[in-house]
């Protein structure tokens, strides 16, 4: 059986890993039902079911049925399915969410007699360093967008903590995806007029199942779209707080700046509202929902897209591109520097304000080196 449930949109899979960890297959649960070929038939029927492109997903599930028929799963389990796996997918097409995620105990176990488990990962916090940097100006470190009403009440605080600001810093470098509920507090305060921000693009039939995670969504207006989808767009209605109408904003992307975070950047980017420092993003688009396919394995199937109305262009594989192209650790740097600080001052602000997370794109896991 199958058991699916609604996440953020357009969250990444290490995001959601943070934010929920899986835990060991039950005991109950038989071993024919979590053996590598039924996990690898379940990820394929979801992808050929709901992944936004039909064609393409029927491709991923023909590509997994084969490695079925070939007996590469039937012996494989956790790191080992999740590489092999994982490797079949990204043979047909990459997809920047796409990742078979394997049980918390098949990563955390002992690699053997007296070895020790690895060190549980740190959980990043989703918002970081939240204040006035230099006078006049704010800055805030967003690292996940979750679907969290305390971080979203965290969120408008800033923003009207910090409404007198010149210029606002938002660091997103180390920002792995989420969904809307932060940026629909943050846009209201820095846009003057209504405004079409991105259209966002789900696969009908998922839709029309109520499976659409943006569905709902108070910012979200209907449109009419492409066949065989159904097209909504993000819309920001200003609030009455006139203020930061006409302050600065940039906006420090990386490599790591996936998913949400690409939306947000895109956001900025295509409505001129924002100037982005730094390298391109990810390059993961596609929104969807998580699904549990058994014995503590999960997979993030894609079943939209996210696009520049004005283009039709999204960003999968790509990432957005910055405005001013800097490596990730200079970008806080340049951003004080636009705004005047002396540029001792802005590195010595930018050593205090280095993220403690990766900063680079995430590697396929077929592409870590062998013992990584």
């Amino acid at each position: 059986m199958i058991r699916s449930s609604r996440l953020l949109p357009g969250l990444l899979i290490a995001a959601a890993m943070v934010a929920a960890p899986l835990i060991a297959p039950p005991p109950a649960l038989a071993a024919d039902e979590a053996s590598g070929d039924a996990i690898a038939e379940k990820y394929a029927a979801l992808l050929e079911r709901d992944y936004v492109y039909p064609e393409t997903g029927k491709r991923y599930a023909a590509a997994l049925r084969a490695g079925i028929k070939a007996g590469r799963y039937r012996t494989l389990s956790g790191e080992a399915l999740g590489s092999a796996i994982d490797a079949d997918v990204n043979a047909v097409a990459v997809d920047g969410h796409l990742r078979l995620r394997i049980p918390e105990g098949a990563v955390s176990a002992p690699a053997g007699p007296g070895s020790a488990a690895p060190a549980p990962r740190p959980v990043k916090p989703p918002v970081e360093q939240g204040g006035w940097i230099a006078p006049g100006i704010a800055f805030v470190r967003f690292n996940v967008f979750p679907n969290d009403a305390a971080v979203t009440a965290e969120a408008a605080k800033f923003m009207a903590d910090h409404a007198d600001a010149k210029a606002i810093i938002f660091d997103i470098r180390t920002h792995n995806g989420g969904g809307l509920e932060q940026m629909d507090v943050i846009f209201p305060w820095i846009f003057d007029k209504p405004t079409r921000l991105v259209t966002m693009a789900t696969r009908a039939s998922v839709d029309a199942e109520g499976g659409s995670p943006i569905d709902g969504i108070a910012s979200m207006r209907m449109v009419k779209g492409d066949a065989g989808m159904v097209t909504r767009e993000h819309w920001v209605t200003p609030n009455g707080d006139k203020r930061l109408k006409g302050a600065k904003i940039y906006v420090l992307t990386s490599g790591a700046s996936a998913s949400a975070a690409e939306h947000f950047a895109l956001t900025m980017k295509s409505t001129g509202r924002g100037v982005l420092i730094g390298a391109p993003t990810a390059g993961a688009n596609h929104f969807g929902r998580g699904e549990d396919i058994g014995g503590g394995y999960g997979a993030f199937i894609p079943v939209g897209r996210t696009y520049d109305p004005k283009t039709g262009k999204d960003w999968e594989g790509d990432g957005v591109q910055p405005d001013i192209a800097v490596a990730p650790a200079d970008a806080l740097v340049r951003a004080l520097t636009e705004l005047g600080v002396a540029p001792a001052e802005a590195k010595t602000l930018s050593d205090a304000y280095m993220p403690k997370w990766p900063m680079e794109r995430r590697r396929p896991r077929a592409a870590k080196p062998s013992g990584g």
